[in-house]
């Protein structure tokens, strides 16, 4: 009953968060923050964008919902007449890649190879428990014609653009890109402030794959860097060591729970990581981001070993 209680209730979230994301890009704003040097913070609805902008042009990193596309390109019409060079996406959920179609008119569009083929053939995302969606098949305009598989760098405004692929995190496909002459990184959804991350488990994602992509990242950068989060405010590398904390210490409770044979219902019924629970007004609830460790750290879906294709 506790199973089907969680999954109801996301669905019931998942549908009032559609319904009101429908009715709501309409009153969409977009903010446009400078971070550091040539680099600037886009924020509407979805994930954050970035944007190297210089004589040379727009480097965007990310492009939010398809419905925002105009309003995007008008944020970016107020800091520069320039026009966009290319397109990076830094993973392919919906909200990072949704206006991949009206900008790949103006720009190639950039990412890992397992970007294009998850956008082309879609599939489930979810964390193999209560957090579940559907990703359509996007169209052939939508895909990004420009795909590596370890990183790439692009050498634009005087700045070198470097887009470094850190495998199964967020996602099997997540990029995060250094603006290194701005002292600027741009995590994508590795790093967020909204709370409990979302792993998405069921496309390659893990708890050990993040810890490792943030652990990395904070060991490349400068104390003073700024780092722009996949949702949230514009960050510090302190900012980041609190999140890695978060990430390995709640890790390292459900290690220990599953060495002492501990199932998922009695983890929930232990309430292990009731000592973090102010994470949990995001979109990740306490209980789905116990499912996500349990998941991640087992292999299994709520008891049930994880078939992979």
């Amino acid at each position: 009953m506790r199973n089907l209680s969680i999954v109801l209730a996301f669905l019931l979230f998942a549908c009032a968060l559609a319904a009101t994301q429908e009715e709501d890009f309409s009153k969409v704003q977009m903010k446009v923050t400078k971070v550091a040097g040539n680099v600037y913070m886009l924020e509407g609805e979805g994930g954050n964008i970035g944007a190297s902008i210089g004589e040379d042009g727009i480097v965007v990193i990310d492009d939010q919902y398809a419905p925002l596309a105009e309003r995007i390109q008008a944020a970016l019409k107020s800091i520069t007449d320039k026009p966009v060079r290319f397109i990076i996406n830094t993973h392919f959920h919906e909200d990072h890649t949704g206006a991949n179609a009206y900008f790949q008119k103006q720009a190639p569009i950039i990412a890992h190879d397992n970007v294009r083929k998850r956008l082309e053939s879609g599939g489930s995302a979810g964390n193999g428990g209560s957090v579940h969606f559907d990703a359509k098949p996007q169209p052939l305009e939508a895909l990004p014609i420009l795909t590596f598989d370890h990183d790439v760098t692009l050498h634009l405004n005087g700045e070198d653009i470097r887009a470094l692929y850190f495998p199964a995190g967020h996602t099997d496909g997540d990029s995060i890109i250094f603006f290194s002459k701005s002292n600027v990184v741009h995590m994508g959804d590795d790093f967020g402030v909204y709370g409990f991350p979302f792993i998405d488990v069921d496309s390659g994602g893990s708890i050990n794959g993040m810890i490792d992509a943030v652990e990395k990242v904070i060991a490349m950068l400068p104390p003073d860097a700024k780092v722009i989060p996949g949702h949230g405010r514009v960050s510090s590398v302190d900012d980041m060591r609190a999140y890695l904390k978060l990430l390995k210490d709640t890790r390292e409770v459900v290690q220990n729970a599953l060495k002492q044979g501990k199932t998922l219902d009695q983890m929930r019924q232990a309430k292990i990581l009731d000592p973090w629970k102010k994470y949990s007004g995001g979109f990740i609830s306490e209980d789905a981001f116990l499912e996500t460790l349990y998941n991640s750290l087992t292999g299994q879906k709520n008891g049930k070993f994880i078939k992979h294709n």
